[in-house]
């Protein structure tokens, strides 16, 4: 068995970070949301009521569908967002009597789902909530916005952005992996620009979110890490290794100096936000057992597992094989 040798980049502080996106793709609406409703019009306008902070909001959004494969040039799409619910746009209350020609929803299964529906024009709205901002390394919250889940609107026609990820072994069987590619019909989701950190810099780049479940963090569901698709095949990899979450830029408890374990679980699960304004989507799958290189089967996942991760990471220099 060949060794593969993984670089990637870690995310880390990963609230600031999806927040330095210009377009966060199911474009971000609001933290902490409570009793969401979705209303779409006629002419192709949503209204998003909740309450959140203490307030009742109504947030009147337009002006985007779908999503541009990446370009260095071109901006990617996104929402024009009016939080006075149409008065800052049209000097009048819109969302008072706002009509509602929305039918019900009856698109694909999404992860995260709130509420959703078919606009007259057969287009989709969607509304998602989740932790985007947990505390990698299987930390427990302790911070207000890492326990909070980001309410996110989608508006698309089509298919929906697609995870495909698989598991095996790397460094000869010493360490877990979770390798694949991320793509939006058929094409690769990747970005241009980022920190050395993983922070996005544009609006076609996308951090992935794996959780792990049942790991030597604790039982349940707890973050491992986040990871940017790679240009230009959209791939990822990450390897389930020990850290030292005071270096890297990691986010961590005050105080905590001691090494974080491997986190490789049970089962895994990787969420990200789709590209443009299209839903969030999400893949799960089961954990592998330690490596065994006396087991035919495992030697045999691990050859096939080989040659489809390099597949994937043709032409990237963090995921090959030597």
């Amino acid at each position: 068995m060949r060794d593969r040798v993984i670089r990637f980049l870690l995310v880390s502080s990963v609230a600031a970070l999806a927040l330095a996106a210009p377009a966060q793709a199911s474009q971000l609406i609001d933290r902490g949301a409570t009793g969401v409703t979705l209303k779409v019009n006629a002419k192709g306008q949503a209204l998003v009521e909740y309450r959140a902070h203490g307030r009742e909001r109504h947030v009147l959004v337009w002006g985007a569908i779908n999503a541009r494969h990446p370009s260095p040039t071109v901006p990617q799409v996104k929402f024009k967002v009016d939080y006075s619910g149409g008065w800052g746009t049209y000097r009048r209350t819109v969302w008072k009597g706002f009509p509602d020609a929305c039918r019900a929803y009856d698109g694909p299964k999404l992860a995260w789902f709130v509420t959703g529906c078919k606009a007259p024009d057969g287009s989709y709205w969607a509304l998602q909530a989740w932790q985007v901002e947990l505390p990698n390394l299987g930390f427990t919250p302790w911070l207000p916005n890492q326990r909070e889940s980001r309410l996110m609107l989608s508006h698309w026609t089509g298919p929906i952005a697609k995870i495909e990820a698989y598991t095996d072994w790397v460094w000869g069987g010493r360490w877990n992996e979770v390798f694949g590619r991320f793509t939006y019909h058929g094409v690769p989701v990747y970005g241009y620009r980022s920190t050395l950190h993983g922070e996005v810099l544009d609006g076609y780049g996308r951090n992935l979110y794996l959780d792990t479940y049942d790991s030597a963090y604790g039982p349940g569901w707890r973050r491992e890490n986040g990871f940017l698709s790679h240009r230009p095949g959209g791939n990822f990899c990450y390897g389930f290794y020990t850290h030292d979450p005071t270096k890297g830029g990691y986010l961590h408890p005050p105080g905590w100096r001691a090494m974080r374990p491997a986190g490789n679980g049970s089962r895994y699960r990787i969420s990200v936000s789709g590209p443009g304004v299209t839903p969030d989507v999400m893949w799960s799958g089961r954990g592998l057992p330690q490596y065994d290189p006396g087991d035919p089967s495992m030697v045999a996942l691990e050859q096939r597992m080989n040659l489809l991760g390099e597949k994937f990471a043709a032409g990237d220099k963090l995921c090959h094989q030597d």
